[in-house]
Order: structure tokens, then sequence, then C-alpha cells
């Protein structure tokens, strides 16, 4: 067993006491006192010091660690460590220093994530309040027009509406889908899971999609003819949800006269996986770890032209967690996109 470092240390205090009190006693015996008949008292007397000196100076180390490493205990605790709370007050120096390391650790880590934390709220202000001026200004400017006298002309009165009634839509997109953003991460949407046909939904999404998508030449396409149904669990609405922000934005990105392939694959026993892949621009490296966030935009100008929220592949991920699913995304620049996510099977009776 090891052997703790305050008995080591009271040992040889213990043991430099000893000593030197023996060799005073040994020269008082040896020039006052008949040696041989001293002896065995003096033996005596030496094991009696040592062993009170060793007990005294145990206990007061221990006693004297205690109470200061109480009021580190106390001090930290304060701090809110739930380590701390959980663990005995020691005075095994090595037990401690452990602790102090780990705790040291776990603050760091909670500092570091407090900073990025702030870093994301910062950037998401600043993102909201572009976001939300953009179309406001612009609302602004074309209801300001029309005050001034334009309201009188025919043409422009109904153009300038017709441009403010737009800029008031992407508004209520914003709100709607930040609403959505927060219902999400509080767990506050009640999801409405039940067995569908991934297949059909699919389907149901290219017929939605296929204007939009001819205006730039895209086509959409599954990338076989899949026989048999294949049925997953999930809130339908919210898969279509899914489905409709990957591919509107494979087309909004995509190249003209490109491609967007979904292919269907069995991903593990009880899950699949659908693929969106196309053959568009792509996406640099550098970008991919932060496509998921609020606002975030690979191409500011060109994104804003595209117009949209900013919040969509944002819901996306939320929506996916929300099924306790995983999502991915493989892009290579000038070679196109791959966006993917699981979902869970359907038992077939």
């Amino acid at each position: 067993m090891k052997i703790k470092k305050t008995f080591i240390f009271a040992f040889w205090t213990s043991f430099y006491i000893t000593s030197i009190t023996s060799f005073a006693l040994f020269l008082e015996a040896y020039f006052f006192f008949d040696i041989t008949f001293k002896v065995s008292h003096i033996l005596l007397f030496i094991s009696i010091i040592f062993i009170f000196t060793f007990i005294i100076s145990q206990f007061r180390l221990e006693r004297f660690i205690y109470q200061r490493i109480k009021k580190i205990h106390d001090s930290v605790s304060l701090l809110g460590s739930t380590n701390f709370n959980k663990t005995s007050i020691t005075s095994d120096i090595d037990m401690l220093s452990k602790e102090v390391e780990n705790f040291a650790k776990n603050k760091q880590q909670q500092i570091k994530k407090l900073k990025l934390q702030e870093s994301y709220r910062r950037d998401f202000l600043g993102n909201v309040s572009h976001e939300l001026k953009t179309p406001l200004f612009t609302v602004q400017g074309y209801l300001l027009t029309l005050a001034d006298g334009a309201m009188n002309d025919k043409m422009i009165r109904g153009k300038y509406l017709e441009r403010a009634n737009k800029g008031v839509e992407r508004l209520i997109a914003i709100v709607k889908d930040l609403d959505l953003i927060s219902k999400l991460e509080s767990a506050d949407l009640n999801l409405n899971k039940q067995p569908f046909n991934i297949i059909e939904l699919i389907q149901g999404v290219f017929d939605l999609l296929e204007m939009k998508a001819k205006k730039r030449n895209i086509s959409l396409s599954l990338n076989k003819h899949y026989e048999y149904p294949i049925m997953v669990i999930g809130d339908i609405e919210r898969i279509e949800q899914v489905l409709i922000n990957f591919l509107v934005n494979s087309i909004k990105y995509g190249k003209i006269g490109g491609s967007t392939v979904i292919r269907v694959e069995n991903f593990k026993k009880d899950e699949i996986i659908v693929k969106i892949i196309d053959n568009g621009e792509g996406i640099k490296e550098e970008h991919i770890p932060r496509l998921f966030e609020r606002f975030y935009r690979v191409d500011q100008s060109r994104s804003r032209e595209q117009g949209g929220s900013g919040l969509g592949l944002s819901i996306v991920k939320h929506i996916i967690e929300a099924h306790d699913q995983q999502i991915f995304v493989k892009s290579e620049l000038k070679k196109g996109s791959e966006f993917s996510f699981t979902l869970e099977k359907a038992e077939i009776i």
C-alpha cells in the first residue's frame, strides 16, 4: 500500500527530534551518570519521545492541512463545482492535486464553451439585425416614395406595392423560421411521428418544385425506379420540409442545366439514409463546419440575391436531431455537394 506523505513527513520529523534529543541525553549520561546503569532508561525515554513526537506531528500536520484544504474546498464549492461538492474533504495532497487539476480542466472547458457561445451570440444578433434591417428599409423606402406623391401614378403604385409586399413576406418568413427554431431548440415542437413511404414523399416534393427547377433547367430525379415502398417513421410534414429545403438549395445554387439526384439506401439495421446529390458549384471545405449555423451564408451577396431567410439548413438540422437522427454533408468545390440524413425504418407487419 502507498504510504501517506504525511506519515513520511511525521516519521522523519520525529526521527530528527529523537536523534537530537538522544544525542543530548547520551552526552549527559556519559559525563554525569553511569552509562551502563542508565542505557535501558534512556532507550525507553527515546522510544517514548519518538512515539509521542510522531503522533503529535502527524495529528498537527493532518489538522493543519485539513483546515486549509477545507477553506479551499468551501471556496471552490461556492463556484458551483458539482465534482467538489460530491467529494469528501481530504488531507491527501495527491488526491487533492488531482481534484484541483480536474476542476481546472473542467473550468477551462466551460470558459472555452462560454466564449464560443458568446461569439455565436454576437454573430447571431448581428445577422438577425442585418437580415431584418434589409427588408424593413426596402419596405420603408417604397412606402415613403408612395407617400411623397408616387401613389397617384398607377403603374408606379402597383410596382412599389408589389415590391413592398415581397419585403413584408421575407420578414414574415424570417420571423416564422426563427419561431420554428426556438420551438425545436426548447423541445416545444411536438412531432407527429407515423409510418410513411419516403419514396412517395420525395416524388411529391419533386412535383412541388418542378416549375422552380425548370426555370434553371435543373433535373430532379431518383437514382433508380423503386419498385416497392420504403416505409420510415417520422413527422411527414417536417421531413417534407427537410427535403424541400435541400432541393431548393440545390436549385438555387446549382449550375444551370445541372441535375439533382436522390438516393435512398440502407444505413443500419433499423435505419435508412436519404442522399441528395447535385453537380453544382460545391462548397469550400472551410465553410462546411458552419453550414448549419443560423444565417451563415457561404456567398453573402449571391445568397441574398436568391432570397430566403438564411435559416433553412439550421431548421433542417434541428428537425433531424429532433427525430434523434443524423445529418451529413460532403462537398467538393466545382464538383457538387451531397447532403444526407437518416430516418428510422418502420416495422413491416
